[in-house]
């Protein structure tokens, strides 16, 4: 098992995204084959390029948005974008996250008591992929 706990002390501007996200959300049963983290545009990810992290880097506008703690799978907070957030994310061009997964991942969502539409909308604005997030929605509300 992967030790959320060291990556997300080590490396403390990280924050857990894509499918590491929609894992420790319970989204999706696939644990993920590496640790996908989100980091502002300016930190220096190049020693993590042989390492078990997928680094992505975002301008610091947008690199707060969603932020959350949450519970790994051992019991221990670290820090996550939250549900809506990792929606947006997925969907986004640089994202290698597999079609099933996605399709699964809006499911799960759009049948919950948790979901917030309107926050969803609000990033999806944000990271400018309201029309991807408009599809998925039509086809499953």
């Amino acid at each position: 098992m992967m030790n959320y706990l060291i990556f997300n002390r080590d490396l403390k501007k990280g924050v857990f995204s894509g499918e590491t996200a929609l894992y420790l959300h319970g989204i999706t049963d696939r644990t993920p084959s590496q640790f996908d983290m989100t980091f502002p545009l300016n930190y220096n990810t190049s020693n993590l390029k042989s390492g078990n992290v997928r680094a992505i880097r975002v301008k610091m506008d947008l690199y707060d948005v969603g932020v959350i703690n949450i519970n790994t799978p051992a019991g221990n907070s670290v820090r996550v974008y939250n549900v809506e957030r990792t929606l947006c994310d997925i969907l986004k061009g640089r994202s290698n996250t597999d079609i099933q997964m996605i399709s699964e991942a809006f499911k799960k969502y759009t049948s919950g008591r948790e979901k917030n539409i309107p926050l969803l909308s609000k990033y999806a604005k944000m990271l400018r992929v309201e029309k991807k997030i408009r599809a998925y929605l039509e086809v499953l509300i």
